[in-house]
């Protein structure tokens, strides 16, 4: 893997990802528009990986690509313009062909949960042809798997989910 500069599989401490609101994404009511949500839940991922050391630009250039497969987002409470929330992610599900995100979206200064989330991925090549990335990117399975932080690695013990 020449673009990812990978050597063992070190779990380093992952600090949330900070979003300001911009007013361009509320609505009339003042709040968050309901579809920004979803797209912080993939700028927060975007960072994760980069604090992993596994930018999705150089990911890219290995052929890599990670396909959402499906995504959801509970409301809990408002968020209004100049509000600043922090998205805490955590890889709660990876069998080296997909892996799960969950969200938590919090009021920097108040502690408040205004949203919750899972996203669900696979990892396909270029072709969309699904990769298995224990066999054919080891040092990438080994890295993801030390973030793993609920359920299971192994596909014999997958949750109820689809195949």
């Amino acid at each position: 893997m020449e673009g990812i500069e990978l050597t063992e599989a070190v779990k380093k401490e992952i600090k949330p990802y900070e979003r300001g609101v911009h007013y361009y994404e509320t609505d009339q009511m003042g709040i968050v528009h309901h579809s920004n949500y979803i797209r912080w839940f993939e700028e927060a991922r975007s960072d994760f990986l980069e604090q992993i050391g596994m930018p999705y630009d150089k990911i890219e250039e290995e052929g890599i690509l990670i396909p959402v497969l499906a995504v959801s987002c509970k409301y809990k409470s408002a968020i209004r313009y100049g509000d600043v929330v922090h998205i805490y992610l955590k890889v709660t599900y990876f069998n080296g062909v997909r892996f799960k995100a969950s969200y938590q979206v919090i009021g920097k200064e108040t502690g408040v949960l205004h949203a919750s989330g899972e996203s669900e991925h696979g990892f396909v090549n270029r072709d969309m042809i699904p990769l298995r990335m224990k066999k054919e990117y080891p040092k990438m399975y080994e890295l993801l798997a030390a973030y793993v932080e609920e359920e299971v690695l192994d596909r014999k013990k997958t949750p109820n989910t689809r195949s």
